[in-house]
């Protein structure tokens, strides 16, 4: 087992060759669906594409005034966090945010200083939050990505909206979704690994816990006892403790900022970071692609790395 760890190791770092630049290429328009495929899609490949989602209303329309006019009264799902860390490890816990429902208004109110309180919100409800909370902006955006959905024959599984703070962070993880993530307002900032360093990556299994506001305003954990444990990434790319892991030498982060009117294509099973300017406004088309072959070859790496952890 020893030699499979070895050699699984070895084809990580020679799989670096695959991705040789160390910058997240750029496409100046939207690319044939084919070409894309074969290009981007198949080789598994991140690109940001340039005017792609640059005529949608949104860009000019999503402007706090305009978006308390029509969504400013809906009460919509948030998420709360004393850090702004949601859907991450803390200590030997695995802590989601408090979900709350507030006004949209009032998300706005917390983002431009009106009201002052306690914890970090991030509207990032991700089961397609933008169609089933806040149709009343669809309008204002393309309801898919028509390159892309011919590129793989089948229309986007969720289109989510994202708003938040600039503490609020999501942790290191992947999906087994093919991405497409447009910036209408400031600037998202990722932090990119490919599949194949799974092997450098560390994980855990942790107890499911929830952030819980009290009444003084100090936040508690609170586990929830009767679900199944999380297997997550403890490592903080931004931090990294190499003493602790020092596996994670051996990776090669990709950093790309992708701001207002560019999309980032963003290939499923990548590992990904993110932070964002205050206030940034973004929506994701996923593309379940969970049977797709290089998918299924991936979770194989996925499968022998954790057997050979185990061992």
């Amino acid at each position: 087992m020893e030699s499979v760890k070895e050699r699984l190791a070895e084809f990580s770092t020679e799989a670096h060759d695959l991705y040789p630049s160390r910058v997240v290429p750029y496409l100046d328009e939207p690319p044939e669906p084919l070409q894309f495929y074969r290009t981007w899609v198949a080789p598994n490949r991140p690109c940001i594409i340039r005017n792609a989602c640059s005529h949608w209303p949104a860009l000019s329309r999503w402007t706090p005034q305009y978006l308390r006019e029509k969504v400013g009264s809906k009460v919509i799902s948030v998420a709360v966090t004393p850090n702004g860390y949601a859907d991450a490890v803390n200590g030997d816990r695995f802590v989601m945010p408090e979900e709350r429902r507030m006004s949209f208004s009032t998300v706005l109110d917390i983002i431009e200083g009106k009201v002052q309180q306690s914890g970090v919100c991030y509207i990032q409800k991700q089961c397609s939050n933008l169609v089933c909370e806040l149709s009343e902006l669809l309008d204002d955006v393309e309801s898919h990505v028509s390159w892309m959905s011919s590129a793989l024959g089948k229309l986007p599984d969720a289109v989510n909206f994202w708003l938040g703070e600039a503490s609020a962070v999501t942790s290191m993880h992947k999906d087994h979704y093919e991405n497409l993530y447009c910036v209408i307002s400031g600037e998202k900032n990722f932090l990119l690994l490919p599949p194949t360093d799974r092997p450098f990556i560390p994980y855990g299994v942790y107890q499911p816990a929830v952030y819980r506001q009290r009444d003084d305003g100090e936040f508690e954990v609170v586990d929830q006892s009767d679900s199944e444990k999380v297997p997550w990434i403890p490592l903080d790319p931004l931090d990294p403790d190499l003493d602790r892991f020092p596996q994670y030498r051996k990776v090669q982060p990709i950093r790309v900022t992708v701001k207002a009117g560019e999309m980032l294509y963003l290939p499923s099973l990548w590992f990904h970071h993110v932070t964002q300017t205050h206030g940034c406004i973004a929506v994701n088309f996923w593309y379940d692609m969970e049977y797709d072959i290089k998918y299924n070859y991936f979770q194989l790496l996925e499968t022998l790395t954790e057997v050979t952890a185990s061992s």
